[in-house]
């Protein structure tokens, strides 16, 4: 393949904070999903200087597509979703193949559109190993010309599917379902007051919460917590019961599938026998039920502050809105930038050809991967790592609520993604909006007058909501030229069992002597049976910039501490001067210890009006100061399926088959990832020209 010879930068996790409860200032909004207020449609319409080749296939196209696979001769031996099982091939989604790069240039420069192809994920069951397979298909319209090719130029695997762990998911409900009747009395005497307590409807009595499993020998094992679902099957995150169990599924087979161990009050049994065994001999210690109740609502139950129920004040826009939208070609422009937008199902939103007064800055933001990966005593933090991306961060974004998610002036836009044979439409899941910060951009005084300016910023925004966490998600442009990507963290906590962690410290007896409290080393104490559960977040970006064309090399400029006797003095000066030394090589880099460095993007051939080269400086996000990065190198659960959350910042030079760092589907086989980022790092030299 083809390759721009500049750098691909990804920042991991530029601004996050977590929140375990969020409570809104009153008053508060709280709603069912199919009553949300009507929010509004596009104010202030423009036309797109050109299509959007980044969109997602339009009905049309997804439509002419099915027909081709499902009617034109092929391998791919599909069943139409409706009629499928699982020992049949079924299509799981189709979306847009985005273009390649090089493709792309071309075309923003000479208004030659690229060849649409789509990328096709099949469910395969039609033989004995399951597995997820991709495609890509082309060019569409469909035709005769359009060809049905593995997908594998993206992966530096080589391979274009994984086996899949859930060969059938609705026979694994069923095996645990079964295996609970087997241990019903055990479990009505050990957890009999948190078996469904709300009675809620479709919920199960007790939930199997299982960590990410990993293959060995064509055999899945993985360590399940017993959860209440708590009364309103919101908080099941927060009710382990201190009960855990390991399971293994070895092929599609059930009569294989086995518990191999129990574990319980801190004791292993190596098989439900000997754990029965031990429970009717009465040597099983019960434990304290992890109830549910109000502490776990997320709407505020007190009144609290009379103040409060007064209306907080709000922002207005007087004029309607100074951004225009093409809602047709999803490109947004306001105050000198101007760029498109595109969804994906598994990352949600990226932005594309981003320019400011008329040069671009940045050919791609998008987002990569989000990782939630935990630490504990109990068998279930202690192997638990999440890849969000596998649920689909695009895919789980649902309707925004104006006035709270955004302003209500807001320009409110659909998603929509195109699974099996259905188009799935998320109303109002984007907004976008002009805000007024509460500090001037700038402002001075003199004794004669005074200037100030006004501090406005534009912000599009998404939340997706995986599992227990609602992520929320902004790219925001400001005057200055700046653009920041930040995200937001709010929901449930996924939090440990905590009895047993206060009784069982190795120094707990020590402690007591002295009249210490044990401590749990993993989290803090936030409810009587509850700790919350010590973890990294990690959010992947990438950002592709094109500063003023693809010539652009990144340079560390050092502040560094030097003697230096000046003409005009007679002693030796103690000052600082700017260091700058191009990153030469593909390299993972961290933010430096007191702001003693910057990392700054320059093209070496273009200039201003006093010969400084045009650059940006990369920096990171406001809010908490400098992001995170994996606490630990070499993570046993995450394998190779995420080496880039090892660093802050990573240089790469780009290239079409590196389009990502991730896949999706890299923690179903962390041990083998369709993507390593790791290999991507191989030495290349990055630089374009020397300062």
């Amino acid at each position: 393949m083809a390759r721009q010879a500049r750098n691909w930068l990804i920042p991991s996790a530029l601004v996050l904070f977590l929140c375990v409860f969020l409570l809104a200032s009153r008053p508060f909004y709280s709603h069912s999903n199919d009553a949300l207020p009507e929010a509004k449609v596009a104010q202030s319409r423009c036309q797109a200087p050109r299509k959007n080749i980044w969109a997602d296939l339009n009905d049309a196209e997804a439509d002419g597509l099915l027909e081709f696979l499902y009617t034109k001769p092929n391998d791919l031996n599909l069943t139409r979703v409706d009629n499928a099982t699982t020992w049949d091939n079924h299509i799981a989604l189709v979306e847009v193949l985005p273009p390649n790069k090089t493709d792309a240039l071309e075309f923003l420069q000479s208004n030659a559109a690229p060849q649409r192809w789509a990328r096709v994920v099949i469910n395969q069951g039609a033989t004995d190993k399951a597995g997820i397979v991709q495609y890509m298909v082309g060019p569409l319209p469909a035709s005769e010309d359009t060809q049905i090719l593995p997908l594998t130029y993206l992966y530096n695997s080589g391979r274009n599917f994984v086996r899949n762990p859930l060969p059938d998911f609705e026979s694994i409900v069923g095996w645990f379902s079964d295996l609970g009747e087997e241990v019903s009395d055990m479990i009505k005497d050990l957890l009999g007051e948190v078996v469904n307590p709300g009675h809620i409807a479709n919920a199960p009595p007790l939930l199997a919460l299982a960590r990410p499993a990993a293959w060995e020998n064509d055999t899945i094992s993985s360590w399940a917590s017993i959860n209440s679902p708590g009364v309103r099957f919101d908080a099941w995150s927060l009710m382990a019961q201190g009960l855990y169990c390991r399971f293994t599924i070895s092929g599609r087979d059930s009569s294989k599938w086995k518990i191999n161990e129990w574990y319980y009050n801190g004791i292993m049994y190596n098989s439900t026998e000997s754990f029965r065994d031990a429970w009717k001999s009465g040597k099983v210690e019960k434990l304290p039920p992890n109830r549910d109740g109000s502490w776990t609502a997320s709407e505020p139950l007190a009144k609290g502050l009379p103040d409060r129920d007064m209306n907080a004040p709000v922002m207005i826009q007087p004029e309607g809105s100074r951004y225009k939208i093409d809602v047709e070609e999803n490109f947004i422009s306001w105050m000198g930038f101007e760029f498109f937008f595109s969804w994906m199902q598994a990352t949600a939103v990226s932005i594309w050809d981003v320019k400011f007064r008329g040069d671009r800055v940045a050919y791609e933001f998008g987002l990569q991967e989000a990782i939630a990966h935990y630490a504990g005593r109990d068998p279930m933090q202690v192997g638990m790592v999440w890849m969000d991306s596998l649920f689909g961060m695009g895919f789980n974004s649902y309707e925004l609520v104006p006035g709270y998610d955004c302003p209500s002036y807001a320009t409110y836009l659909n998603a929509s993604f195109h699974q099996g044979e259905s188009t799935i439409t998320r109303k109002n899941a984007l907004c976008v909006f002009e805000y007024t910060a509460d500090s001037a951009l700038q402002r001075h005084t003199t004794p004669t007058h005074l200037t100030i300016s006004r501090n406005n910023y534009l912000v599009v925004r998404w939340v997706s909501t995986v599992g227990n966490y609602d992520y929320t998600f902004d790219y925001i442009f400001y005057l200055d030229g700046t653009i920041e990507v930040k995200v937001r963290a709010s929901g449930y906590i996924f939090g440990a069992y905590n009895q047993l962690e206060r009784t069982r410290t190795e120094h707990a007896t020590e402690l007591s002597k002295r009249g210490e409290v044990p401590e749990y080393e993993y989290g803090y104490q936030v409810h009587d049976l509850v700790a919350s559960s010590m973890h990294d977040h990690e959010i992947n970006f990438k950002a592709d910039l094109d500063i003023a064309g693809s010539e652009n090399t990144l340079y560390r400029v050092s502040v560094e501490q030097r003697d230096h006797k000046y003409s005009f003095e007679d002693f030796s000066r103690r000052t600082m001067h700017l260091k700058h030394t191009p990153v030469e090589t593909e390299t993972g880099l961290d933010w430096p210890t007191n702001a003693g460095e910057m990392f700054v993007v320059l093209n070496n051939e273009s200039t201003n009006a006093w010969g400084e080269k045009r650059g940006y400086r990369i920096a990171p996000g406001t809010g908490m100061g400098a992001p995170t990065r994996l606490t630990m190198e070499d993570s046993t659960a995450l394998a190779k399926s995420a080496k880039w959350a090892e660093r802050n910042l990573w240089v790469l030079r780009q290239k079409d088959t590196e389009r990502k760092s991730t896949s999706e589907y890299n923690s179903m086989e962390p041990k083998d990832p369709l993507i390593d980022f790791g290999k991507m790092v191989d030495g290349e030299d990055v630089r374009q020209k020397d300062l």
